[in-house]
């Protein structure tokens, strides 16, 4: 695979990681806030995922499947299983790319329109309305027992990468994550969430 489209495949699993929520009980009609809240009740969270991307200069979709981890408040981690293995961690301001024998550690301070959009994912998951909001419209759709939440950058520099996200729930668990590009790409995940690592 060419590094432009490993470039162009990229993004869809930072927004993949918003979908490690936890489930409990809430009352309809769901706002925001109390999204929010739920997400920000959980510590961790650990998933399995399957991922289809389609980028405009390739004949087929891309297709891949791994493992999700958050741990709070700054770690985040994807390990793509299939078709090959590559990991990616994001911890604190440090993003680490591994694949086969390469390995590249990026600054999050050098790439200040990737550290936006990664920030805003980390205030997902830590259900901190506020920081996301600062980036991103928020517009949210639906009750709790079935609902849809759409960031918009808010942010040019954002937008010239992200168009706009859209995550499905059922309570307090995100369900699936679509991904749509400034250029048009887009990616579709999702999310069965599974027991957190002992």
């Amino acid at each position: 695979m060419s590094k432009l489209v490993r470039q162009r495949s990229r993004w869809g699993w930072f927004a993949g990681l918003a979908l490690l929520c936890g489930q409990s009980a809430h009352a309809a009609p769901l706002s925001i806030s109390q999204l929010m809240d739920s997400l920000a009740k959980q510590p961790q969270g650990a998933a399995t995922f399957t991922e289809k991307k389609h980028i405009s200069i390739l004949d087929q979709p891309l297709e891949s499947s791994g493992e999700l981890l958050f741990i709070a408040p700054a770690r985040l981690e994807k390990r793509t299983l299939k078709p090959r293995p590559e990991t990616m961690v994001l911890d604190g301001g440090t993003l680490t790319l591994e694949r086969g024998k390469r390995k590249h550690v990026l600054q999050l301070k050098d790439y200040p329109e990737v550290a936006a959009m990664i920030e805003s994912i980390r205030a997902t998951l830590a259900g901190d309305r506020q920081a996301l909001e600062r980036v991103y419209h928020l517009a949210l759709e639906g009750g709790f027992e079935r609902w849809t939440l759409v960031l918009t950058p808010i942010d040019p520099k954002v937008g010239a990468v992200i168009a706009r996200i859209r995550m499905e729930g059922v309570k307090d668990g995100v369900r699936s994550v679509e991904i749509l590009q400034a250029d048009g790409d887009s990616s579709l995940m999702t999310i069965e969430k599974r027991a957190p690592p002992q």
